[in-house]
């Protein structure tokens, strides 16, 4: 897997699981997807994204979007 799938699955379980968290736990979970959202608009415009790093780190190879 490169890192770009990673990443984006990576997101896209955290926006599911806080989504459903906000449903069946209380509503303040809703939080979480919109600090997931801020994170991946603003990683679009600088190119920094903190779980990119950490999935290199990992050993996750080299895809287009992150380096």
């Amino acid at each position: 897997m490169n890192l770009d799938r990673a990443v984006l699955r990576f997101a896209g379980v955290v926006v599911l699981a806080s989504v459903l968290l906000s449903i069946y736990v209380h509503p303040y979970w809703i939080g979480l997807t919109i600090f997931a959202g801020l994170n991946m608009l603003q990683a679009s415009f600088t190119g920094f994204c903190p779980a990119a790093m950490i999935f290199k780190k990992l050993g996750a190879k080299p895809g287009n979007a992150f380096h």
